[in-house]
């Protein structure tokens, strides 16, 4: 399918999704980096599904490396800001609305970025974490994430005064010396803080997945928005969904890993498609009323 481009393919689009929504009104949805783009959060990949620039930092390396830490840390002074300071977008709202609205079982979001929950989604499962949030791996310490970036700029004066372009999850496309950085470690026994969020060659967490399995048992359909799909953590749902028989949407700007499975699929821009149904979905209801 083409990529949707002008006014009336975006109200056709948004016709056909409300369309769904109505005949599948107990919705597991799934979302990814491009309904936070409009927040000024970058994503990872393109329209074809690639990647836009390096691929994020794995588990083992962080763990393993000091040199890796002292380098994902830095950067994080300068790109962070752009998560923490990042205002709730209109797909954020829409979808908050349908859940209000009683179309929506979960949303388990691929983000970490907390903005459906600031939107006022309540059905949600963070699915790869949240960000905001910094644990130590060796004793559970838990604090803040601004607290230890304040610790980290207090610190290394030089580094907070930088400045780069910013990158996905709170990264920044920074490369220099990172040698002289100090990085803040566990105040209450020295270990490594790491954030709460599932990087690239760690495991979701079985609670959180199992929970994510339960909720689509219950559901009707699958409306994948803004995600391509190609991590598996997020991909698996749609395949055991077309295993159970549920039809599977997606609403992206692009392809997906699942497009093979996808009953309905709209290349369109999230938040005009998405508002276009909900009033669609508002205005049937009204007619409906006594």
């Amino acid at each position: 399918m083409t990529q949707i481009k002008n006014h009336s393919e975006v109200e056709a689009a948004g016709e056909a999704l409300a369309a769904f929504v109505l005949r599948h009104p107990r919705l597991f949805v799934i979302t990814g980096a491009g309904v936070s783009t409009d927040s000024g959060i970058p994503d990872y990949r393109d329209a074809n599904g690639q990647w836009k620039r390096s691929p994020p930092v794995q588990h083992g390396d962080f763990m393993a490396s000091f040199d890796v830490r002292k380098r994902y840390w830095a950067r994080a002074l300068i790109g962070f800001k752009a998560l923490g300071s990042a205002q709730v977008g209109g797909a954020h709202r829409v979808l908050a609305a349908l859940e209000a609205r009683g179309f929506i079982e979960m949303l388990v979001t691929q983000n970490v970025d907390r903005l459906h929950q600031r939107a006022g989604s309540k059905r949600v499962i963070d699915l790869h974490g949240r960000a905001d949030t910094v644990s130590c791996m060796r004793c559970g310490y838990s604090m803040m994430r601004y607290a230890i970036h304040a610790e980290m700029a207090r610190m290394n004066p030089r580094f907070a005064a930088m400045d780069a372009a910013h990158a996905p999850d709170g990264d920044a496309d920074l490369e220099t010396d990172f040698s002289s950085f100090r990085v803040y470690d566990c105040p209450r026994c020295g270990g490594v803080l790491k954030p709460d969020v599932v990087y690239y060659g760690d495991v979701v967490p079985q609670e959180r997945r199992l929970k994510a399995q339960a909720a689509l048992a219950r559901a009707s359909g699958v409306l994948a928005v803004g995600t391509s799909l190609m991590v598996f953590s997020g991909y698996r749902f749609c395949r055991e969904a077309h295993a159970l028989g549920l039809p599977v949407a997606s609403l992206s700007l692009g392809v997906t890993r699942a497009d093979h499975l996808l009953s309905h699929q709209w290349r369109a821009p999230l938040t005009p498609v998405l508002a276009h149904a909900l009033a669609r979905l508002d205005e049937r209801n009204a007619v409906a009323a006594p």
